[in-house]
């Protein structure tokens, strides 16, 4: 990996020392939490110390009360750290060299590279001035400077929130007015068979099992409201021995009764036996952001308040798999042996981690939990309650981010933490959509491969690299709009908080069905394979309050819209785009070849030897496996196995593939067979790339033992199933489920 030594601009030397104190005061000051003329005692306690360098891309500031606020530009970081040396009387040049990571690509970009010059915005300069420049850096343009508060500041802060307000909610209530227009056909073939006395929803696939399991769940909710007195003396949840022959004993469920479709995964853990709790997390830039943790009641305790509150930004402590072995809230509860190997689930755009805990005993965190795994949920910045160790909702600062933060930050606090808790040195990471996305970030040469070291294996589903036809044409209009229109119809906070305010005004059936006919009005979605009964919590966890900055970077004309690709610019793509064809048509001139490899042998291009230059990861990238769905119109998950298959990411072991030919965006996580489909191979992939060390401390996985292991493939397996339901999809016959694309 190629590395760059930055250059620190260096302060006028001056014989004064005293003058070194107030140029140091002044950029304190400036890059500090409140203005220092405010008539506040703390207001010194808020200013910067010292600048701490998380990458050699994202400086964040510590104040005095050794609190965090969120990156700045590089110059001023190393400005205000020159200065201190200078007024501390120590020379600047002693300070460790910083070096950040860069990574060549085939077009001649250099990721990770910083401008030579960065713009610094004056203290005194209108908001409107911190806008980024129209063209930037062609994958993550910088983004958007505001320091301390101002009366004007103040006022132009509430211009921006005032004009996105309105003209938010005018496009908005266009896009229902879209989502009501396109539901008349449907509605209307409904209202027909109806009045035929048919029932509509026999054409959904999956039919014959929703009314199995609508039977159930009602005779379970029947059970429980019958024993409503009788719970209600003991004062505990229900007795086994109240249900019936069919009902899982194992793990007796501690609430019940009708659905009151609420966004609280923990009383759907308790639904089904299960309970949860929350840490709160502190990133290296101050957010607080939510870790819930599924475990077994019956085996373990819940940790005490004190224990799952924020701690340092620190991440990844010299000591924390020592400390989490003797403290740690799973790792103190259980004995070598019978310990269980931790997983952390990220959830994708919009939604937080309760998006994989609809489906009851088919959710994919519950299932993993019953299966013997310490199942941990990760939540990005903001979420559903946006907190910060020092910024609040109205400050801009809070909202200055986008994936890159979400994935060198979020993510390494999150995993930081399971570890801390569990004691174990790695742990297996499963992400759907934009969590796969951060992720794939973040694991880049040039941000933070360091974390890969921690992840025994990366299981992405639904994978979020490329762009899908949705992409190309439904939202083309958003890459004409420049950055300052899009901060005025969007505005510089929250991207249109109208949307997760909704949760506490609406009720909740109200509030589900509404979103559903919204994303599916937008994403082309539909729910004939998710389970129609329970569709109404799969919304109950999105949308979460994510920053206009972020869906700039998805969504406007510098970024992910116009290269098409998280980590390579459009002009790479098409170079690749060339490769595959020569390649292609090779494959035609030798019909018997039998694999990339001899592929890769044959081709004459120079690039072959080449692809460790310009690939994406090093040597310190985790085992990645894939679950691509076939029918995904939001991104291309086809182009990314291509980019694996054909040797592009040499350092880079993929243990395991599988394209699902019938499946959209979400079935990965929602559809009524992505149990089989999906997690029982999750489940055995996590434990195959378990270290055997932690293996030798836990119990064994359900059906994760060494005779009931599949054998891994070499090849991407390809379901091509068209929807019928199958009670076990590793029972279908080979015409179905082949072996190879």
């Amino acid at each position: 990996m190629a590395k760059n030594q930055l250059a620190k601009p260096r302060v006028k030397r001056t014989d004064s020392r005293a003058r070194a104190a107030l140029d140091y005061a002044q950029q304190a000051a400036r890059l500090g939490y409140r203005n220092h003329d405010q008539d506040d005692l703390d207001a010194i306690s808020d200013e910067a110390v010292e600048a701490k360098f998380v990458t050699g891309q994202d400086p964040v500031i510590e104040t005095a009360k050794g609190e965090r606020l969120p990156t700045v530009p590089v110059d001023e970081a190393l400005k205000l750290n020159d200065l201190k040396d200078h007024m501390q009387g120590k020379d600047p040049s002693s300070r460790e060299p910083l070096i950040a990571g860069t990574r060549e690509a085939k077009d001649g970009t250099l990721h990770g590279a910083l401008p030579k010059s960065v713009h610094v915005v004056d203290e005194s300069a209108p908001l409107r001035e911190a806008v980024p420049p129209a063209y930037t850096n062609p994958l993550f343009p910088p983004l958007p400077v505001y320091g301390p508060p101002s009366f004007i500041r103040t006022l132009q802060s509430w211009f921006f929130r005032i004009s996105s307000f309105y003209l938010s909610l005018g496009l908005l209530g266009f896009v229902v007015l879209g989502s009501a227009f396109t539901s008349i056909g449907p509605a209307w073939r409904h209202v027909k068979m109806r009045l035929k006395f048919q029932d509509p929803n026999s054409r959904r696939p999956y039919y014959t099992e929703e009314k199995i399991r609508q039977q159930k769940r009602k005779e379970e909710e029947h059970v429980w409201t019958q024993q409503a007195g009788r719970r209600k003396r003991r004062k505990s949840g229900a007795d086994p021995q109240e249900y019936g022959e069919g009902h899982s004993k194992k793990f007796p469920p501690l609430e019940g009764g009708s659905d009151p479709v609420i966004p609280d995964a923990a009383y759907y853990a308790r639904r089904i036996g299960l309970d949860m709790e929350e840490f709160d997390v502190q990133t290296e830039d101050g957010f607080i952001i939510q870790l819930w943790h599924l475990f077994d009641p019956k085996e373990q305790k819940s940790a005490r308040p004190e224990l799952r509150q924020a701690k340092s930004a620190a991440v990844f402590r010299d000591d924390f798999i020592q400390d989490g072995r003797k403290r740690g809230t799973t790792a103190s509860q259980f004995a070598d042996g019978n310990r269980r190997y931790p997983v952390l689930l990220m959830p994708g755009l919009l939604q937080n981690a309760g998006a994989f805990c609809c489906n009851d005993d088919d959710s994919l965190a519950f299932f993993l939990a019953k299966s013997g795994y310490d199942v941990w949920l990760g939540n990005n910045r903001c979420g559903m309650n946006p907190k910060h160790v020092l910024l609040e909702y109205g400050d801009p600062r809070m909202w200055a981010w986008n994936i890159r933060q979400m994935g060198v930050m979020d993510l390494p606090a999150l995993i930081s933490r399971v570890l801390e808790e569990t004691g174990f040195p790695k742990l297996g990471l499963v992400a759907h959509s934009q969590g796969t996305t951060q992720t794939f970030v973040a694991l880049a040469k040039e941000q933070r491969p360091d974390i890969g070291e921690k992840i025994s294996v990366f299981c992405a589903l639904a994978p979020a690299v490329y762009a899908g036809r949705l992409i190309e044409v439904y939202f083309a209009l958003m890459r004409v709009i420049p950055p300052s229109l899009f901060r005025m119809i969007f505005g510089i906070h929250a991207f249109i908080p109208l949307m997760p305010k909704a949760h506490e005004w609406l009720p909740g059936k109200l509030y589900s069905f509404l979103a559903y006919r919204v994303f599916s009005f937008l994403f082309g979605w539909n729910d004939e394979r998710w389970e129609l009964g329970l569709r109404d919590r799969m919304f109950q966890f999105s949308p979460t309050f994510v920053s206009a900055e972020s869906m700039r970077w998805w969504l406007g004309r510098e970024c992910f819209m116009r290269q098409k690709c998280i980590l390579a610019t459009r002009a790479e793509g098409r170079l690749e785009e060339e490769e595959d064809e020569e390649e292609d048509d090779y494959f035609n001139l030798k019909p018997n070849a039998q694999s990339v490899a001899e592929l890769s042998c044959h081709c004459t291009g120079h690039y072959h030897k080449e692809h460790g230059r310009y690939a994406w990861y090093d040597d310190r990238a985790p085992p990645f496996a894939f679950w691509i769905a076939g029918r995904d119109n939001l991104v291309d998950g086809r182009r990314l196995l291509r980019r694996f298959e054909r040797g592009r990411e040499p350092n880079v072991n993929v243990v395991h593939s599988k394209l699902i030919e019938g499946y959209e965006h979400l079935d990965v996580i929602w559809s009524m067979d992505a149990i089989e489909k999906v997690g029982s191979e999750v489940r055995q992939v996590l434990w195959r790339t378990a270290p055997q060390e932690a293996k030798k401390l836990c119990r064994v996985p359900t059906a994760c033992g060494e005779d009931q292991q599949k054998k891994p493939a070499h090849h991407t397996l390809l379901d091509a199933t068209a929807g019928e339901w199958h009670e076990d999809v590793h029972d279908l016959p080979a015409k179905v489920l082949q072996g190879s694309i």
